[in-house]
């Protein structure tokens, strides 16, 4: 049975489409604030010193399970005083009748948000959604819906990553409203930390895109404040309110490069402890994003598991914050080859740095053998397939005259080559280096034990595949062994507006195609990259295969784009 298509409401029809849908909710909207609706529904009885309360960021719902899903919004009157609110679920957009309801607060120990679990819903059942206020305040409407269970022939997921404010326009996410899918997922990077004007560069900012706060977030008003400026974002309140939400953070939920113990983005000196910006970074998160908590007791903990039915099981990981220990750097030796710096030399090649975490590895081997569902599914931030490039290529930021050298005596037969050609081929002379030891490629022996397990899930007859974000640019790999065998697939996705390869090597000056030629040439597992589009990944599950479509935005200098799309499957 297709996820998309139970309703319960068989006498009603839910036309699909962006602006129908806006249209739609906007139209409850207005009724239910001229007071036909309340009526109906009640009001709590408290009052607000009749003053409305604002719903400033609209609503949001996340972390559906078969049973229940989570419904968040913010909700805030002139003063700091606490808004009484009571949600409200059902059939359709006018709201009649209510099916469920209760009672939740926003107050100023969230920053005004509130969220509920709203449990006791029908499997694979699509519902509306608002949140009443006394004096008449009402919130848009939401749509979400449950997962469905047994049998189930497709699923639909959009996948986005890397969204910074000040880089472009939400345009990816405005593309998946009317895409078909009935779950986004946000692989992290939702927020940046950083100052305006330091990534991007003012120079290279889109001019009505400005960070708020100004300054760099470290405190808990600070991650607060960068939240709202993406919740109060057109494009980020359509996406919420069309469908639910399964989000995993990334490194500027909290500070670029983040480990346990640190982030290259944080001076202790001038910003505090790490412990303290952490627990300020996710207390706000949880706040401000429609996750479920599985540890209420300890909010860095946010690896969790959703099951569509008997046809995939989704891993939501943490390869950023619980379990990661510090990754090293590169730097450029004597003879400008690109290096492991030396004070990391040992640590770089130490095959044992924890990335998951004993914890949570042995949770994740637990979920995937216990499952019963075809397709073992992982959303992950950082790139798993394995992308190494030769250090003489590396250090010249893949210059034409090194690609082409290297290339020429991998070309050339052994006893024509020169001196010089066998010393970029010798391993010894000319190592491998990964491109970024950020990746699961700078932890070995987490990567392979994750791969490791998918071979065992392969031999059962289930099928893995990987989802990754983080590296702005779309990849598709092959998953190997370290002998060559295939256990599974990768879909990595382009960022959302965050700047690509193309801010590197600029499309008037190497040609994309030209590049992403490149890049496969020397990543063997390889199948597709591209390097300067920015859009969303459209996943597609059946039993068969799982399918992208890598829909991309022709810009987000402006908010008026058209798209295209790339597709690619994987049969298992």
């Amino acid at each position: 049975m297709p996820i998309q298509n139970k309703s319960i409401d068989s006498n009603k029809t839910v036309v699909p489409g962006r602006r129908k849908f806006v249209l739609q909710m906007s139209s409850a909207a207005a009724v239910i604030a001229s007071g036909g609706v309340l009526t109906a529904c009640g009001s709590n009885g408290v009052e607000l010193g009749g003053e409305q309360a604002a719903f400033n960021y609209g609503v949001a719902s996340g972390d559906p399970l078969a049973d229940r899903v989570i419904l968040w919004t913010h909700a805030k009157i002139s003063t700091d005083a606490s808004v009484p609110l009571t949600w409200q679920i059902a059939a359709d957009a006018n709201f009649s009748p209510i099916l469920f309801s209760g009672k939740v607060t926003a107050s100023a120990d969230t920053g005004f948000t509130a969220k509920v679990d709203a449990t006791g819903l029908s499997a694979n059942t699509e519902y509306f959604y608002r949140f009443v206020a006394p004096n008449n305040s009402v919130s848009a409407v939401g749509r979400t819906r449950t997962l469905p269970v047994g049998n189930v022939s497709e699923v639909k997921l959009a996948v986005f990553s890397c969204s910074d404010y000040p880089a472009g326009y939400f345009n990816a996410y405005d593309a998946a409203v009317s895409s078909g899918a009935q779950v986004a997922l946000h692989l992290g990077d939702y927020i940046y930390e950083y100052k305006d004007g330091v990534y991007p560069p003012a120079a290279s900012a889109v001019a009505a895109r400005v960070s708020a706060p100004a300054s760099e977030v470290v405190t808990v008003a600070d991650y607060r404040a960068r939240h709202a400026l993406h919740k109060a974002d057109p494009y980020v309140k359509a996406l919420h309110a069309r469908m639910p939400l399964i989000a995993i953070w990334d490194d500027h939920e909290f500070a670029n490069n983040a480990w346990i113990g640190g982030a290259e983005n944080h001076n202790p000196q001038t910003q505090g402890t790490w412990n303290a910006r952490k627990a300020a970074a996710s207390q706000v998160y949880h706040e401000w994003m429609p996750i479920r908590s599985p540890d209420p007791s300890n909010l860095l903990r946010i690896y969790r598991s959703f099951d569509f039915g008997n046809l995939l099981s989704l891993h939501m990981l943490d390869t950023r914050i619980i379990g990661r220990e510090q990754q090293p750097d590169r730097m450029l030796d004597a003879n400008g080859r690109d290096v492991p710096n030396p004070a990391f030399l040992p640590y770089a090649f130490n095959r044992n740095k924890q990335l998951l975490g004993e914890t949570q590895q042995a949770w994740l081997d637990t979920q995937m053998t216990g499952s019963k569902a075809t397709w073992q599914i992982l959303g992950n931030q950082t790139i798993m397939g394995r992308t190494i490039l030769p250090a003489s290529v590396l250090s010249t930021n893949l210059s034409t005259a090194s690609v082409t050298a290297y290339l020429t005596a991998k070309a050339t037969p052994v006893a024509l080559q020169t001196q010089e050609q066998k010393d970029l081929l010798d391993p010894s002379k000319n190592p491998r280096i990964s491109y970024t030891f950020d990746d699961w490629e700078g932890y070995p022996a987490a990567r392979d034990a994750v791969l490791n397990s998918a071979a065992k899930l392969k031999a059962a007859g289930k099928k893995f595949v990987v989802l990754s974000g983080d590296s702005h640019n779309a990849w598709y790999y092959k998953l190997t062994l370290a002998d060559g065998t295939q256990v599974g697939a990768e879909f990595a996705g382009m960022s959302v507006t965050s700047s690509g390869f193309e801010g590197v090597f600029p499309p008037a000056v190497v040609p994309p195609a030209t590049l992403a030629a490149t890049i496969r040439a020397f990543v063997e597992d390889l199948n597709y990259v591209d390097t300067y589009r920015r859009g969303y990944m459209l996943i597609t599950v059946t039993p068969a295969a799982t399918k992208a479509d890598y829909v991309y935005v022709s810009t987000v200098t402006s908010s008026s784009y058209t798209t295209t799309v790339e597709s690619f499957s994987y049969a298992g």
